[in-house]
């Protein structure tokens, strides 16, 4: 479970950071050129100590820059409000692949409901699409505080929702499937 932070923390670490700047300067730009040097400076080190960077690391990176560079040059906060967006948009797609979350889960639901764990990879896709769209709206809107409720509170809030819903459905699907087949 730590390794799986560690991940998302690495994965989100320029957005972590614009978010620090930002709420500690209200200063947009320069929440945006800390973010663009961060995640440079995060590859970099990444490779001085010899890590493998994944494909989601360069996207994030080609993302911060372009998006951070469009910020920068036109005093538009907007591009890179839109960051977030564009991650929820691609986990989305690599989610619309049959059987993604077979690996993430534990062997008891993978051998007892397996049809329902296809059905919940395609609900967390809708859920990151709907996510990303949400975060585009919010983005277009310009406002900073909008944007920052929303990526910090609605964004986390809304996984946390889905893993415990899915959570308690898997537990009670199970759970009748095991009743049934001592019954039988």
């Amino acid at each position: 479970m730590k390794d799986v932070f560690a991940r998302l923390g690495a994965d989100f670490f320029s957005t972590i950071l614009f978010l620090a700047i930002y709420l500690s300067t209200d200063n947009v730009l320069l929440a945006t050129g800390v973010a663009i040097a961060g995640a440079i400076a995060q590859v970099i080190y990444s490779r001085f100590k010899g890590k493998e960077l994944g494909y989601m690391t360069w996207a994030s990176l080609a993302l911060v820059i372009v998006l951070g560079s469009a910020t920068l040059l036109t005093h538009d906060p907007r591009f890179v409000l839109a960051k977030p967006a564009i991650g929820h948009f691609a986990i989305g797609a690599i989610m619309l692949k049959r059987g993604w979350m077979l690996r993430y889960l534990p062997p008891i639901v993978t051998q007892t409901i397996p049809e329902y764990v296809t059905f919940a990879g395609y609900a967390w896709a809708a859920l990151c699409f709907t996510l990303g769209a949400g975060t585009i709206g919010v983005a277009m809107t310009g406002d900073m505080k909008l944007w920052t409720f929303y990526v910090t509170v609605v964004l986390v809030g809304a996984k946390i929702a889905a893993f415990a819903i899915q959570y308690i459905a898997f537990r009670i699907l199970i759970g009748n499937r095991m009743r049934a087949a001592a019954r039988a």
